[in-house]
């Protein structure tokens, strides 16, 4: 199924969404403090996930840290991609989804359906997305919006264009042929980063926001690990995953202006000072609609990567699984685990006490 955004920006600010997402995750460096621990010790049952990969170290970290809480319970999340998740999730097929892009329009219908009438969007995972590359003999390398988008278009297609050199003054670039790695499966990270694109240079990148890949070209490759392994596998290689998973990567710092800002966590979390919440969700998602051309120092090439859950199960232990799961992600120690294992920027002390009464309500019903 494809999945386009459901809005572009100009929409969603004529219907007046005031409500802005700077308070997602904790200020640089500020300690992250309250709703530690995992709520609900002792749950047993089995819940099964499945969705982005983007966040599968910080899933490994969340997993392990509940197990030793909670020895009875198992809890189970295949990285299929975030298309995949969004679409067993919405078919029933598992219990807890993760994804780098909210539900739109029929998928989250459909999600209603599945739930008995609302479902819960959560973010649980904040992130920069790298442009990963791979070239003998260059250490550090700046591209701006527009040079991105050339690349990934096909556009530029050596690593001396005069893009690409005006964008990395005095430094020594050779001739080598540019070949773009992209994501073969449904992904939210390819929606970020597509969304960034049409954002922050239009004129070159025209085509809409979308989990699929829209350009003919390039090679593709499978879930995160297929895109790192297809960058490491040869030079002059560039394309993007989660910054987690970057490995021994390049990553490329975006030129914004005057500014080359480095993939780090807390650039990635100043671009919610001006982005903001989406309207018709209901009241259990906090979906947020980022603002790629907000400068400032801000890191635009963001992911935020959301679990989608439902408010009631047909089955008790199911039920107090996932909301001893979710509790657990968000938490202060979940979300340290998190920050550890994949360097994601932890949710705010704020945010954690708005979402925690929707996942308090989850419980066994019809």
């Amino acid at each position: 199924m494809k999945t386009k955004r459901r809005a572009p920006r100009a929409r969603l600010a004529a219907v007046g969404v005031a409500t802005t997402c700077a308070l997602f995750v904790a200020g640089c460096g500020a300690a992250n403090e309250g709703g530690g621990g995992a709520e609900g010790e002792g749950v047993s049952g089995t819940i099964s996930g499945a969705g982005a990969s983007s966040q599968q170290a910080a899933m490994q970290a969340w997993i392990a840290g509940f197990s030793d809480a909670n020895p009875g319970a198992t809890v189970n999340y295949d990285p299929v991609g975030s298309g995949g998740g969004r679409t067993q999730f919405v078919q029933g097929g598992v219990q807890f989804a993760g994804s780098d892009a909210f539900l739109h329009d029929e998928q989250l219908e459909q999600a209603r359906q599945r739930c008995g009438g609302s479902v819960i969007e959560i973010p649980n995972y904040v992130s920069p997305i790298a442009i990963v590359y791979k070239l003998d003999g260059v250490q550090e390398l700046n591209l701006a919006p527009a040079t991105i988008a050339g690349i990934f278009k096909g556009e530029i297609t050596t690593w001396n264009d005069p893009a690409v050199v005006a964008d990395n003054p005095g430094a020594t670039l050779p001739a080598t042929a540019i070949t773009p790695v992209h994501r073969s499966d449904e992904s939210g990270t390819t929606e970020n980063l597509t969304d960034f694109l049409n954002q922050a240079a239009p004129d070159v990148w025209t085509d809409e926001a979308d989990g699929n890949w829209p350009i003919q070209g390039g090679e593709a490759a499978q879930g995160t690990s297929g895109v790192i392994g297809a960058v490491n596998a040869g030079n002059g290689t560039i394309g993007y995953a989660d910054a987690s998973q970057a490995g021994d990567l390049g990553k490329a710092n975006v030129k914004l202006g005057d500014q080359d800002v480095a993939p780090t966590a807390e650039a990635a979390a100043q671009i919610f000072d001006e982005s903001q919440r989406v309207e018709g969700q209901g009241d259990g998602s906090f979906a947020c609609e980022l603002n790629r051309t907000a400068g400032g120092g801000a890191y635009p090439v963001v992911l935020v990567s959301y679990l989608m859950a439902c408010p009631t199960y047909p089955d008790q232990a199911q039920a107090d699984v996932a909301k001893a799961f979710l509790s657990y992600v968000v938490s202060t120690e979940g979300q340290e685990a998190a920050a550890q294992a994949a360097g994601s920027a932890p949710l705010s002390d704020t945010l954690r006490s708005e979402i925690t009464p929707v996942i308090d309500r989850i419980s066994a019903g019809g």
